[in-house]
């Protein structure tokens, strides 16, 4: 029974260091398993908790608890499973008790105690432990200020986007409104911005996916709903005009785009197809694009091709992101936004507000 247990030990010892290890210091966006089940468990009870809530702004509300509570779980969940194996480990080669075993574990994980020489034996284990917990706690106050240096980085784009279209954002309503003010031209910079900022979340959400969870600090702003839209507005102003200023921006930020999103894909098992043909099909329709198509032409957008002749570019580019767009939206409860696909939660998708045209007129010339 003591050798069944010290196995035992030391297996849940080898199975939490090696969580600890894949979240916390290896950079290569390993995942783990016991993150995606306190994370399902996490966004199971707080949904049903926000169920009888009508209205989006207040589910809102709960979901953003999401990512702090799995962030706190994450650590008592590892402090328990050290406990666990230490105690095992420690009634597996001694003679102690299961109750002693587990309070000379907790004693040495937690620096409550100290080893004593009537249990020489365990001087050894009761150093380890003892040094354990401080590194665990020690490992994920250092981790914070990382994941919240990337949420910062992440969360500025999106609140500057702001200026160019109201959230949520929508790609076809985002060069209207540049259409609208005559800074078509303009979306250059912001391509190149977004270029370089899908590559960082690509870096960051891989490697702590924890941060696909954390809301934006304003309900109807969220990461994934704004990188479809820049994505978006970037494929249609290709698609729309090929020969614009702005087509090699484009280019860039689409492929740095769904170049992250694949990234991330890999690391929460989404299924991708990782070379589409041009011609699958898309989720969008064509009559909703030419919908669209027409809503940038009313802005005065110059199009240098129809909705149907640019229709075949356009779904070449959405193919290569819409399925992972798609369900990141839907798996981290986005706003509910045209073009992102369904919710879980009963919703109709929400366009963005143009603001009032409140310029004064000009007086009539006599």
């Amino acid at each position: 029974m003591r050798w069944i247990s010290a196995v035992a030990g030391l297996a849940v010892l080898a199975m939490t260091v090696g969580s600890i290890l894949r979240n916390l210091v290896v950079t290569r966006g390993l995942g783990s398993a016991l993150v995606r089940v306190l994370w399902r468990m996490t966004r199971w009870l707080l949904r049903r908790a926000s169920a009888p809530l009508r209205g989006y702004e207040a589910r809102d509300r709960f979901l953003a608890w999401l990512a702090p509570i799995v962030l706190l779980v994450m650590l008592w969940s590892w402090l328990a499973g050290l406990l666990l194996g230490y105690g095992l480990l420690m009634y597996g080669i001694s003679g102690l008790s299961w109750t002693d075993s587990f309070r000379e574990a907790g004693s040495s994980l937690f620096t409550l105690g100290f080893a004593s020489s009537a249990r020489s034996r365990l001087n050894v284990l009761d150093f380890v432990a003892a040094a354990s917990g401080p590194v665990v706690i020690a490992l994920q106050i250092a981790y914070l200020p990382t994941l919240y240096g990337a949420y910062n980085r992440r969360e500025l784009e999106v609140t500057l986007l702001e200026s160019r279209v109201s959230p949520p954002a929508w790609g076809p309503e985002l060069l209207a409104r540049q259409a609208l003010v005559g800074t078509v031209d303009e979306l250059r910079g912001l391509y190149e911005d977004w270029e370089r900022l899908a590559a960082d979340i690509g870096e960051t959400h891989t490697n702590y996916p924890v941060l696909l969870s954390f809301r934006s600090p304003r309900p109807y702003r969220s990461w994934v709903v704004a990188l479809i839209a820049v994505m978006d507005a970037a494929a249609m102003h290709i698609s729309l005009a090929p020969t614009a200023a702005t087509v090699p921006a484009a280019r860039l930020m689409l492929r740095s785009g769904f170049t992250a999103l694949r990234d991330i894909a890999r690391v929460v098992h989404i299924p991708f197809d990782p070379d589409p043909r041009p011609d699958s099909p898309l989720r969008l329709t064509f009559e909703e694009y030419a919908e669209a198509v027409a809503h940038v032409q009313r802005a005065g957008f110059s199009l240098e091709r129809s909705a149907a002749q640019s229709w075949p570019h356009f779904r070449g580019w959405r193919v290569n992101y819409e399925n992972i767009a798609y369900e990141l939206a839907h798996s981290t409860d986005a706003v509910p936004a045209l073009w992102t696909g369904d919710r879980d939660f009963p919703s109709t998708p929400r366009a963005p507000q143009r603001p009032t045209d409140r310029r004064p007129q000009e007086p009539p010339v006599r």
